[in-house]
């Protein structure tokens, strides 16, 4: 099957990367080529040394892109899970890749907020971090993704089962097989002669 990004983009703690994983997880199990690339591991290897301002954001993207062009036309699905908060540069993402599916991770901020073990929301609040997505600095959501899911209403494996399902349509992973009967025809019958018998049905 031929390659394509699967872009997952929405606020911190909006549940990208755990979607992103349950994704990675199916693909691999029906045998697909993927490689994952998380934003904040991004930042340690490929962007160290990257801050947090619009340039170094877009240049942090680029990079991401770059990689992920690579991997899918080498027929690799390539899961990049990144806040991306600007339309401009993941329409430059989508333009070099070609192949982009764009999953939008939808989620309130405040019940982001409530996400954040890590206290980043609350250290941004109080202004002892600047530029932080959705406190000091804006997000731009996307007008048309592939996909939008609302990660405060579904449970993270729904989540990942509409991107899934998103990828059969399009024609990126072919559909999965129907489960096979165990039984036959005759068993069936048996089974529910046994079943009546015993004043089950």
């Amino acid at each position: 099957m031929a390659g394509c990004t699967l872009w997952f983009t929405g606020l911190s703690g909006a549940g990208k990367t755990t979607v992103a994983n349950l994704v990675e997880e199916e693909l691999r199990r029906r045998g697909h080529k993927v490689e994952a690339l998380d934003g904040d591991v991004v930042r340690t290897h490929l962007s160290k040394g990257l801050g947090f301002s619009k340039e170094d954001r877009d240049t942090n993207i680029k990079r991401i892109a770059f990689v992920c062009e690579l991997l899918t036309r080498n027929d690799v699905i390539a899961i990049a899970a990144a806040i991306s908060p600007y339309r401009e540069v993941r329409d430059y993402a989508r333009k070099t890749i070609g192949d982009f599916v764009e999953v939008f991770v939808n989620c309130p901020l405040g019940v982001c907020v409530e996400r954040d073990t890590k206290g980043l929301y609350k250290k941004a609040m109080a202004g002892e971090i600047t530029n932080f997505t959705g406190v000091s600095d804006p997000y731009e959501e996307p007008l048309s993704p592939e996909v939008a899911l609302n990660t405060h209403e579904e449970p993270p494996e729904a989540s990942a089962a509409r991107v899934i399902r998103k990828l059969e349509e399009l024609g990126y992973i072919a559909a999965a097989a129907p489960v096979e009967d165990v039984y036959t025809e005759a068993e069936k019958e048996e089974l529910a002669k046994r079943l009546a018998d015993l004043g089950y049905i």
